[in-house]
């Protein structure tokens, strides 16, 4: 057993195992709060804390996951690719949309840290919410944030993104495909797009776009704002 914890697998294992308990309950229950992601994350603290497994264990798995977390949203690019046209017709929109978005999320998070009265470090570490993990980390990093409270961010807006939006569209009567999927790709990054793909091709494809523009110019253009102010 001792030997098992050692390696990759049990990590690896351990998080397809609680993620599929999420899909089953969500599928079962067809409820948005039964998130898979926000299943696992909650099955596997309670399952180390019970069996008392140390969380380094786990880690040697889970950062291999971590690892393909890049790679793999490449993927995203197939749906976008089969919109190509679309995206050239909207293109001017498309863009100043997913801008306005990195905007109004770099000025919330100031906003709310000037009014809590948070720490540079945590606003730094807040920042990067609305974008990938991979880039959301070497951008915390970057700006002298805090790695974990990134990460926790990052997870918690996806999380919220995709239970809230379909409730969000219906109060602001937005039924336009594109915009649909630009403002989950931009605020709620991968888990953003995973249900704007459940709503249609046209919005998981602008919302795989919007993520993969959203970090860029998150990561380019934030560190210069925060060096200049």
């Amino acid at each position: 057993m001792y030997n098992v914890l050692g390696t990759p697998i049990f990590g690896i294992v351990i998080t397809i195992v609680f993620f599929n308990i999420g899909l089953y309950l969500q599928k079962k229950t067809k409820n948005d709060i039964f998130n898979p992601l926000l299943v696992a994350i909650v099955g596997i603290i309670i399952f180390l804390k019970v069996t008392q497994i140390p969380y380094e264990d786990y880690k040697i798995g889970a950062d291999a996951i971590n690892f393909l977390m890049g790679p793999v949203t490449i993927i995203l690019a197939v749906p976008l690719y089969k919109q190509f046209d679309l995206l050239k017709k909207h293109m001017m929109e498309i863009f100043v949309g997913i801008s306005c978005g990195v905007v109004a999320s770099f000025i919330s998070i100031k906003i709310i840290g000037s009014f809590t009265n948070s720490s540079i470090e945590i606003v730094n570490s807040l920042i990067p919410k609305s974008i990938t993990s991979p880039m959301g980390i070497s951008l915390a990093n970057t700006i002298s944030g805090i790695e974990s409270v990134t990460v926790v961010a990052i997870i918690l807006t996806g999380i919220l993104g995709a239970m809230i939006s379909p409730l969000i569209f219906k109060i602001g009567k937005i039924k336009h495909p594109i915009a649909k999927g630009i403002a989950l790709g931009t605020s709620a990054h991968a888990l953003g797009t995973s249900k704007a793909l459940e709503m249609g091709e046209v919005e998981g494809a602008m919302s795989g776009l919007a993520i993969g523009i959203s970090g860029l110019i998150t990561v380019i253009i934030i560190p210069i704002i925060i060096t200049v102010i």
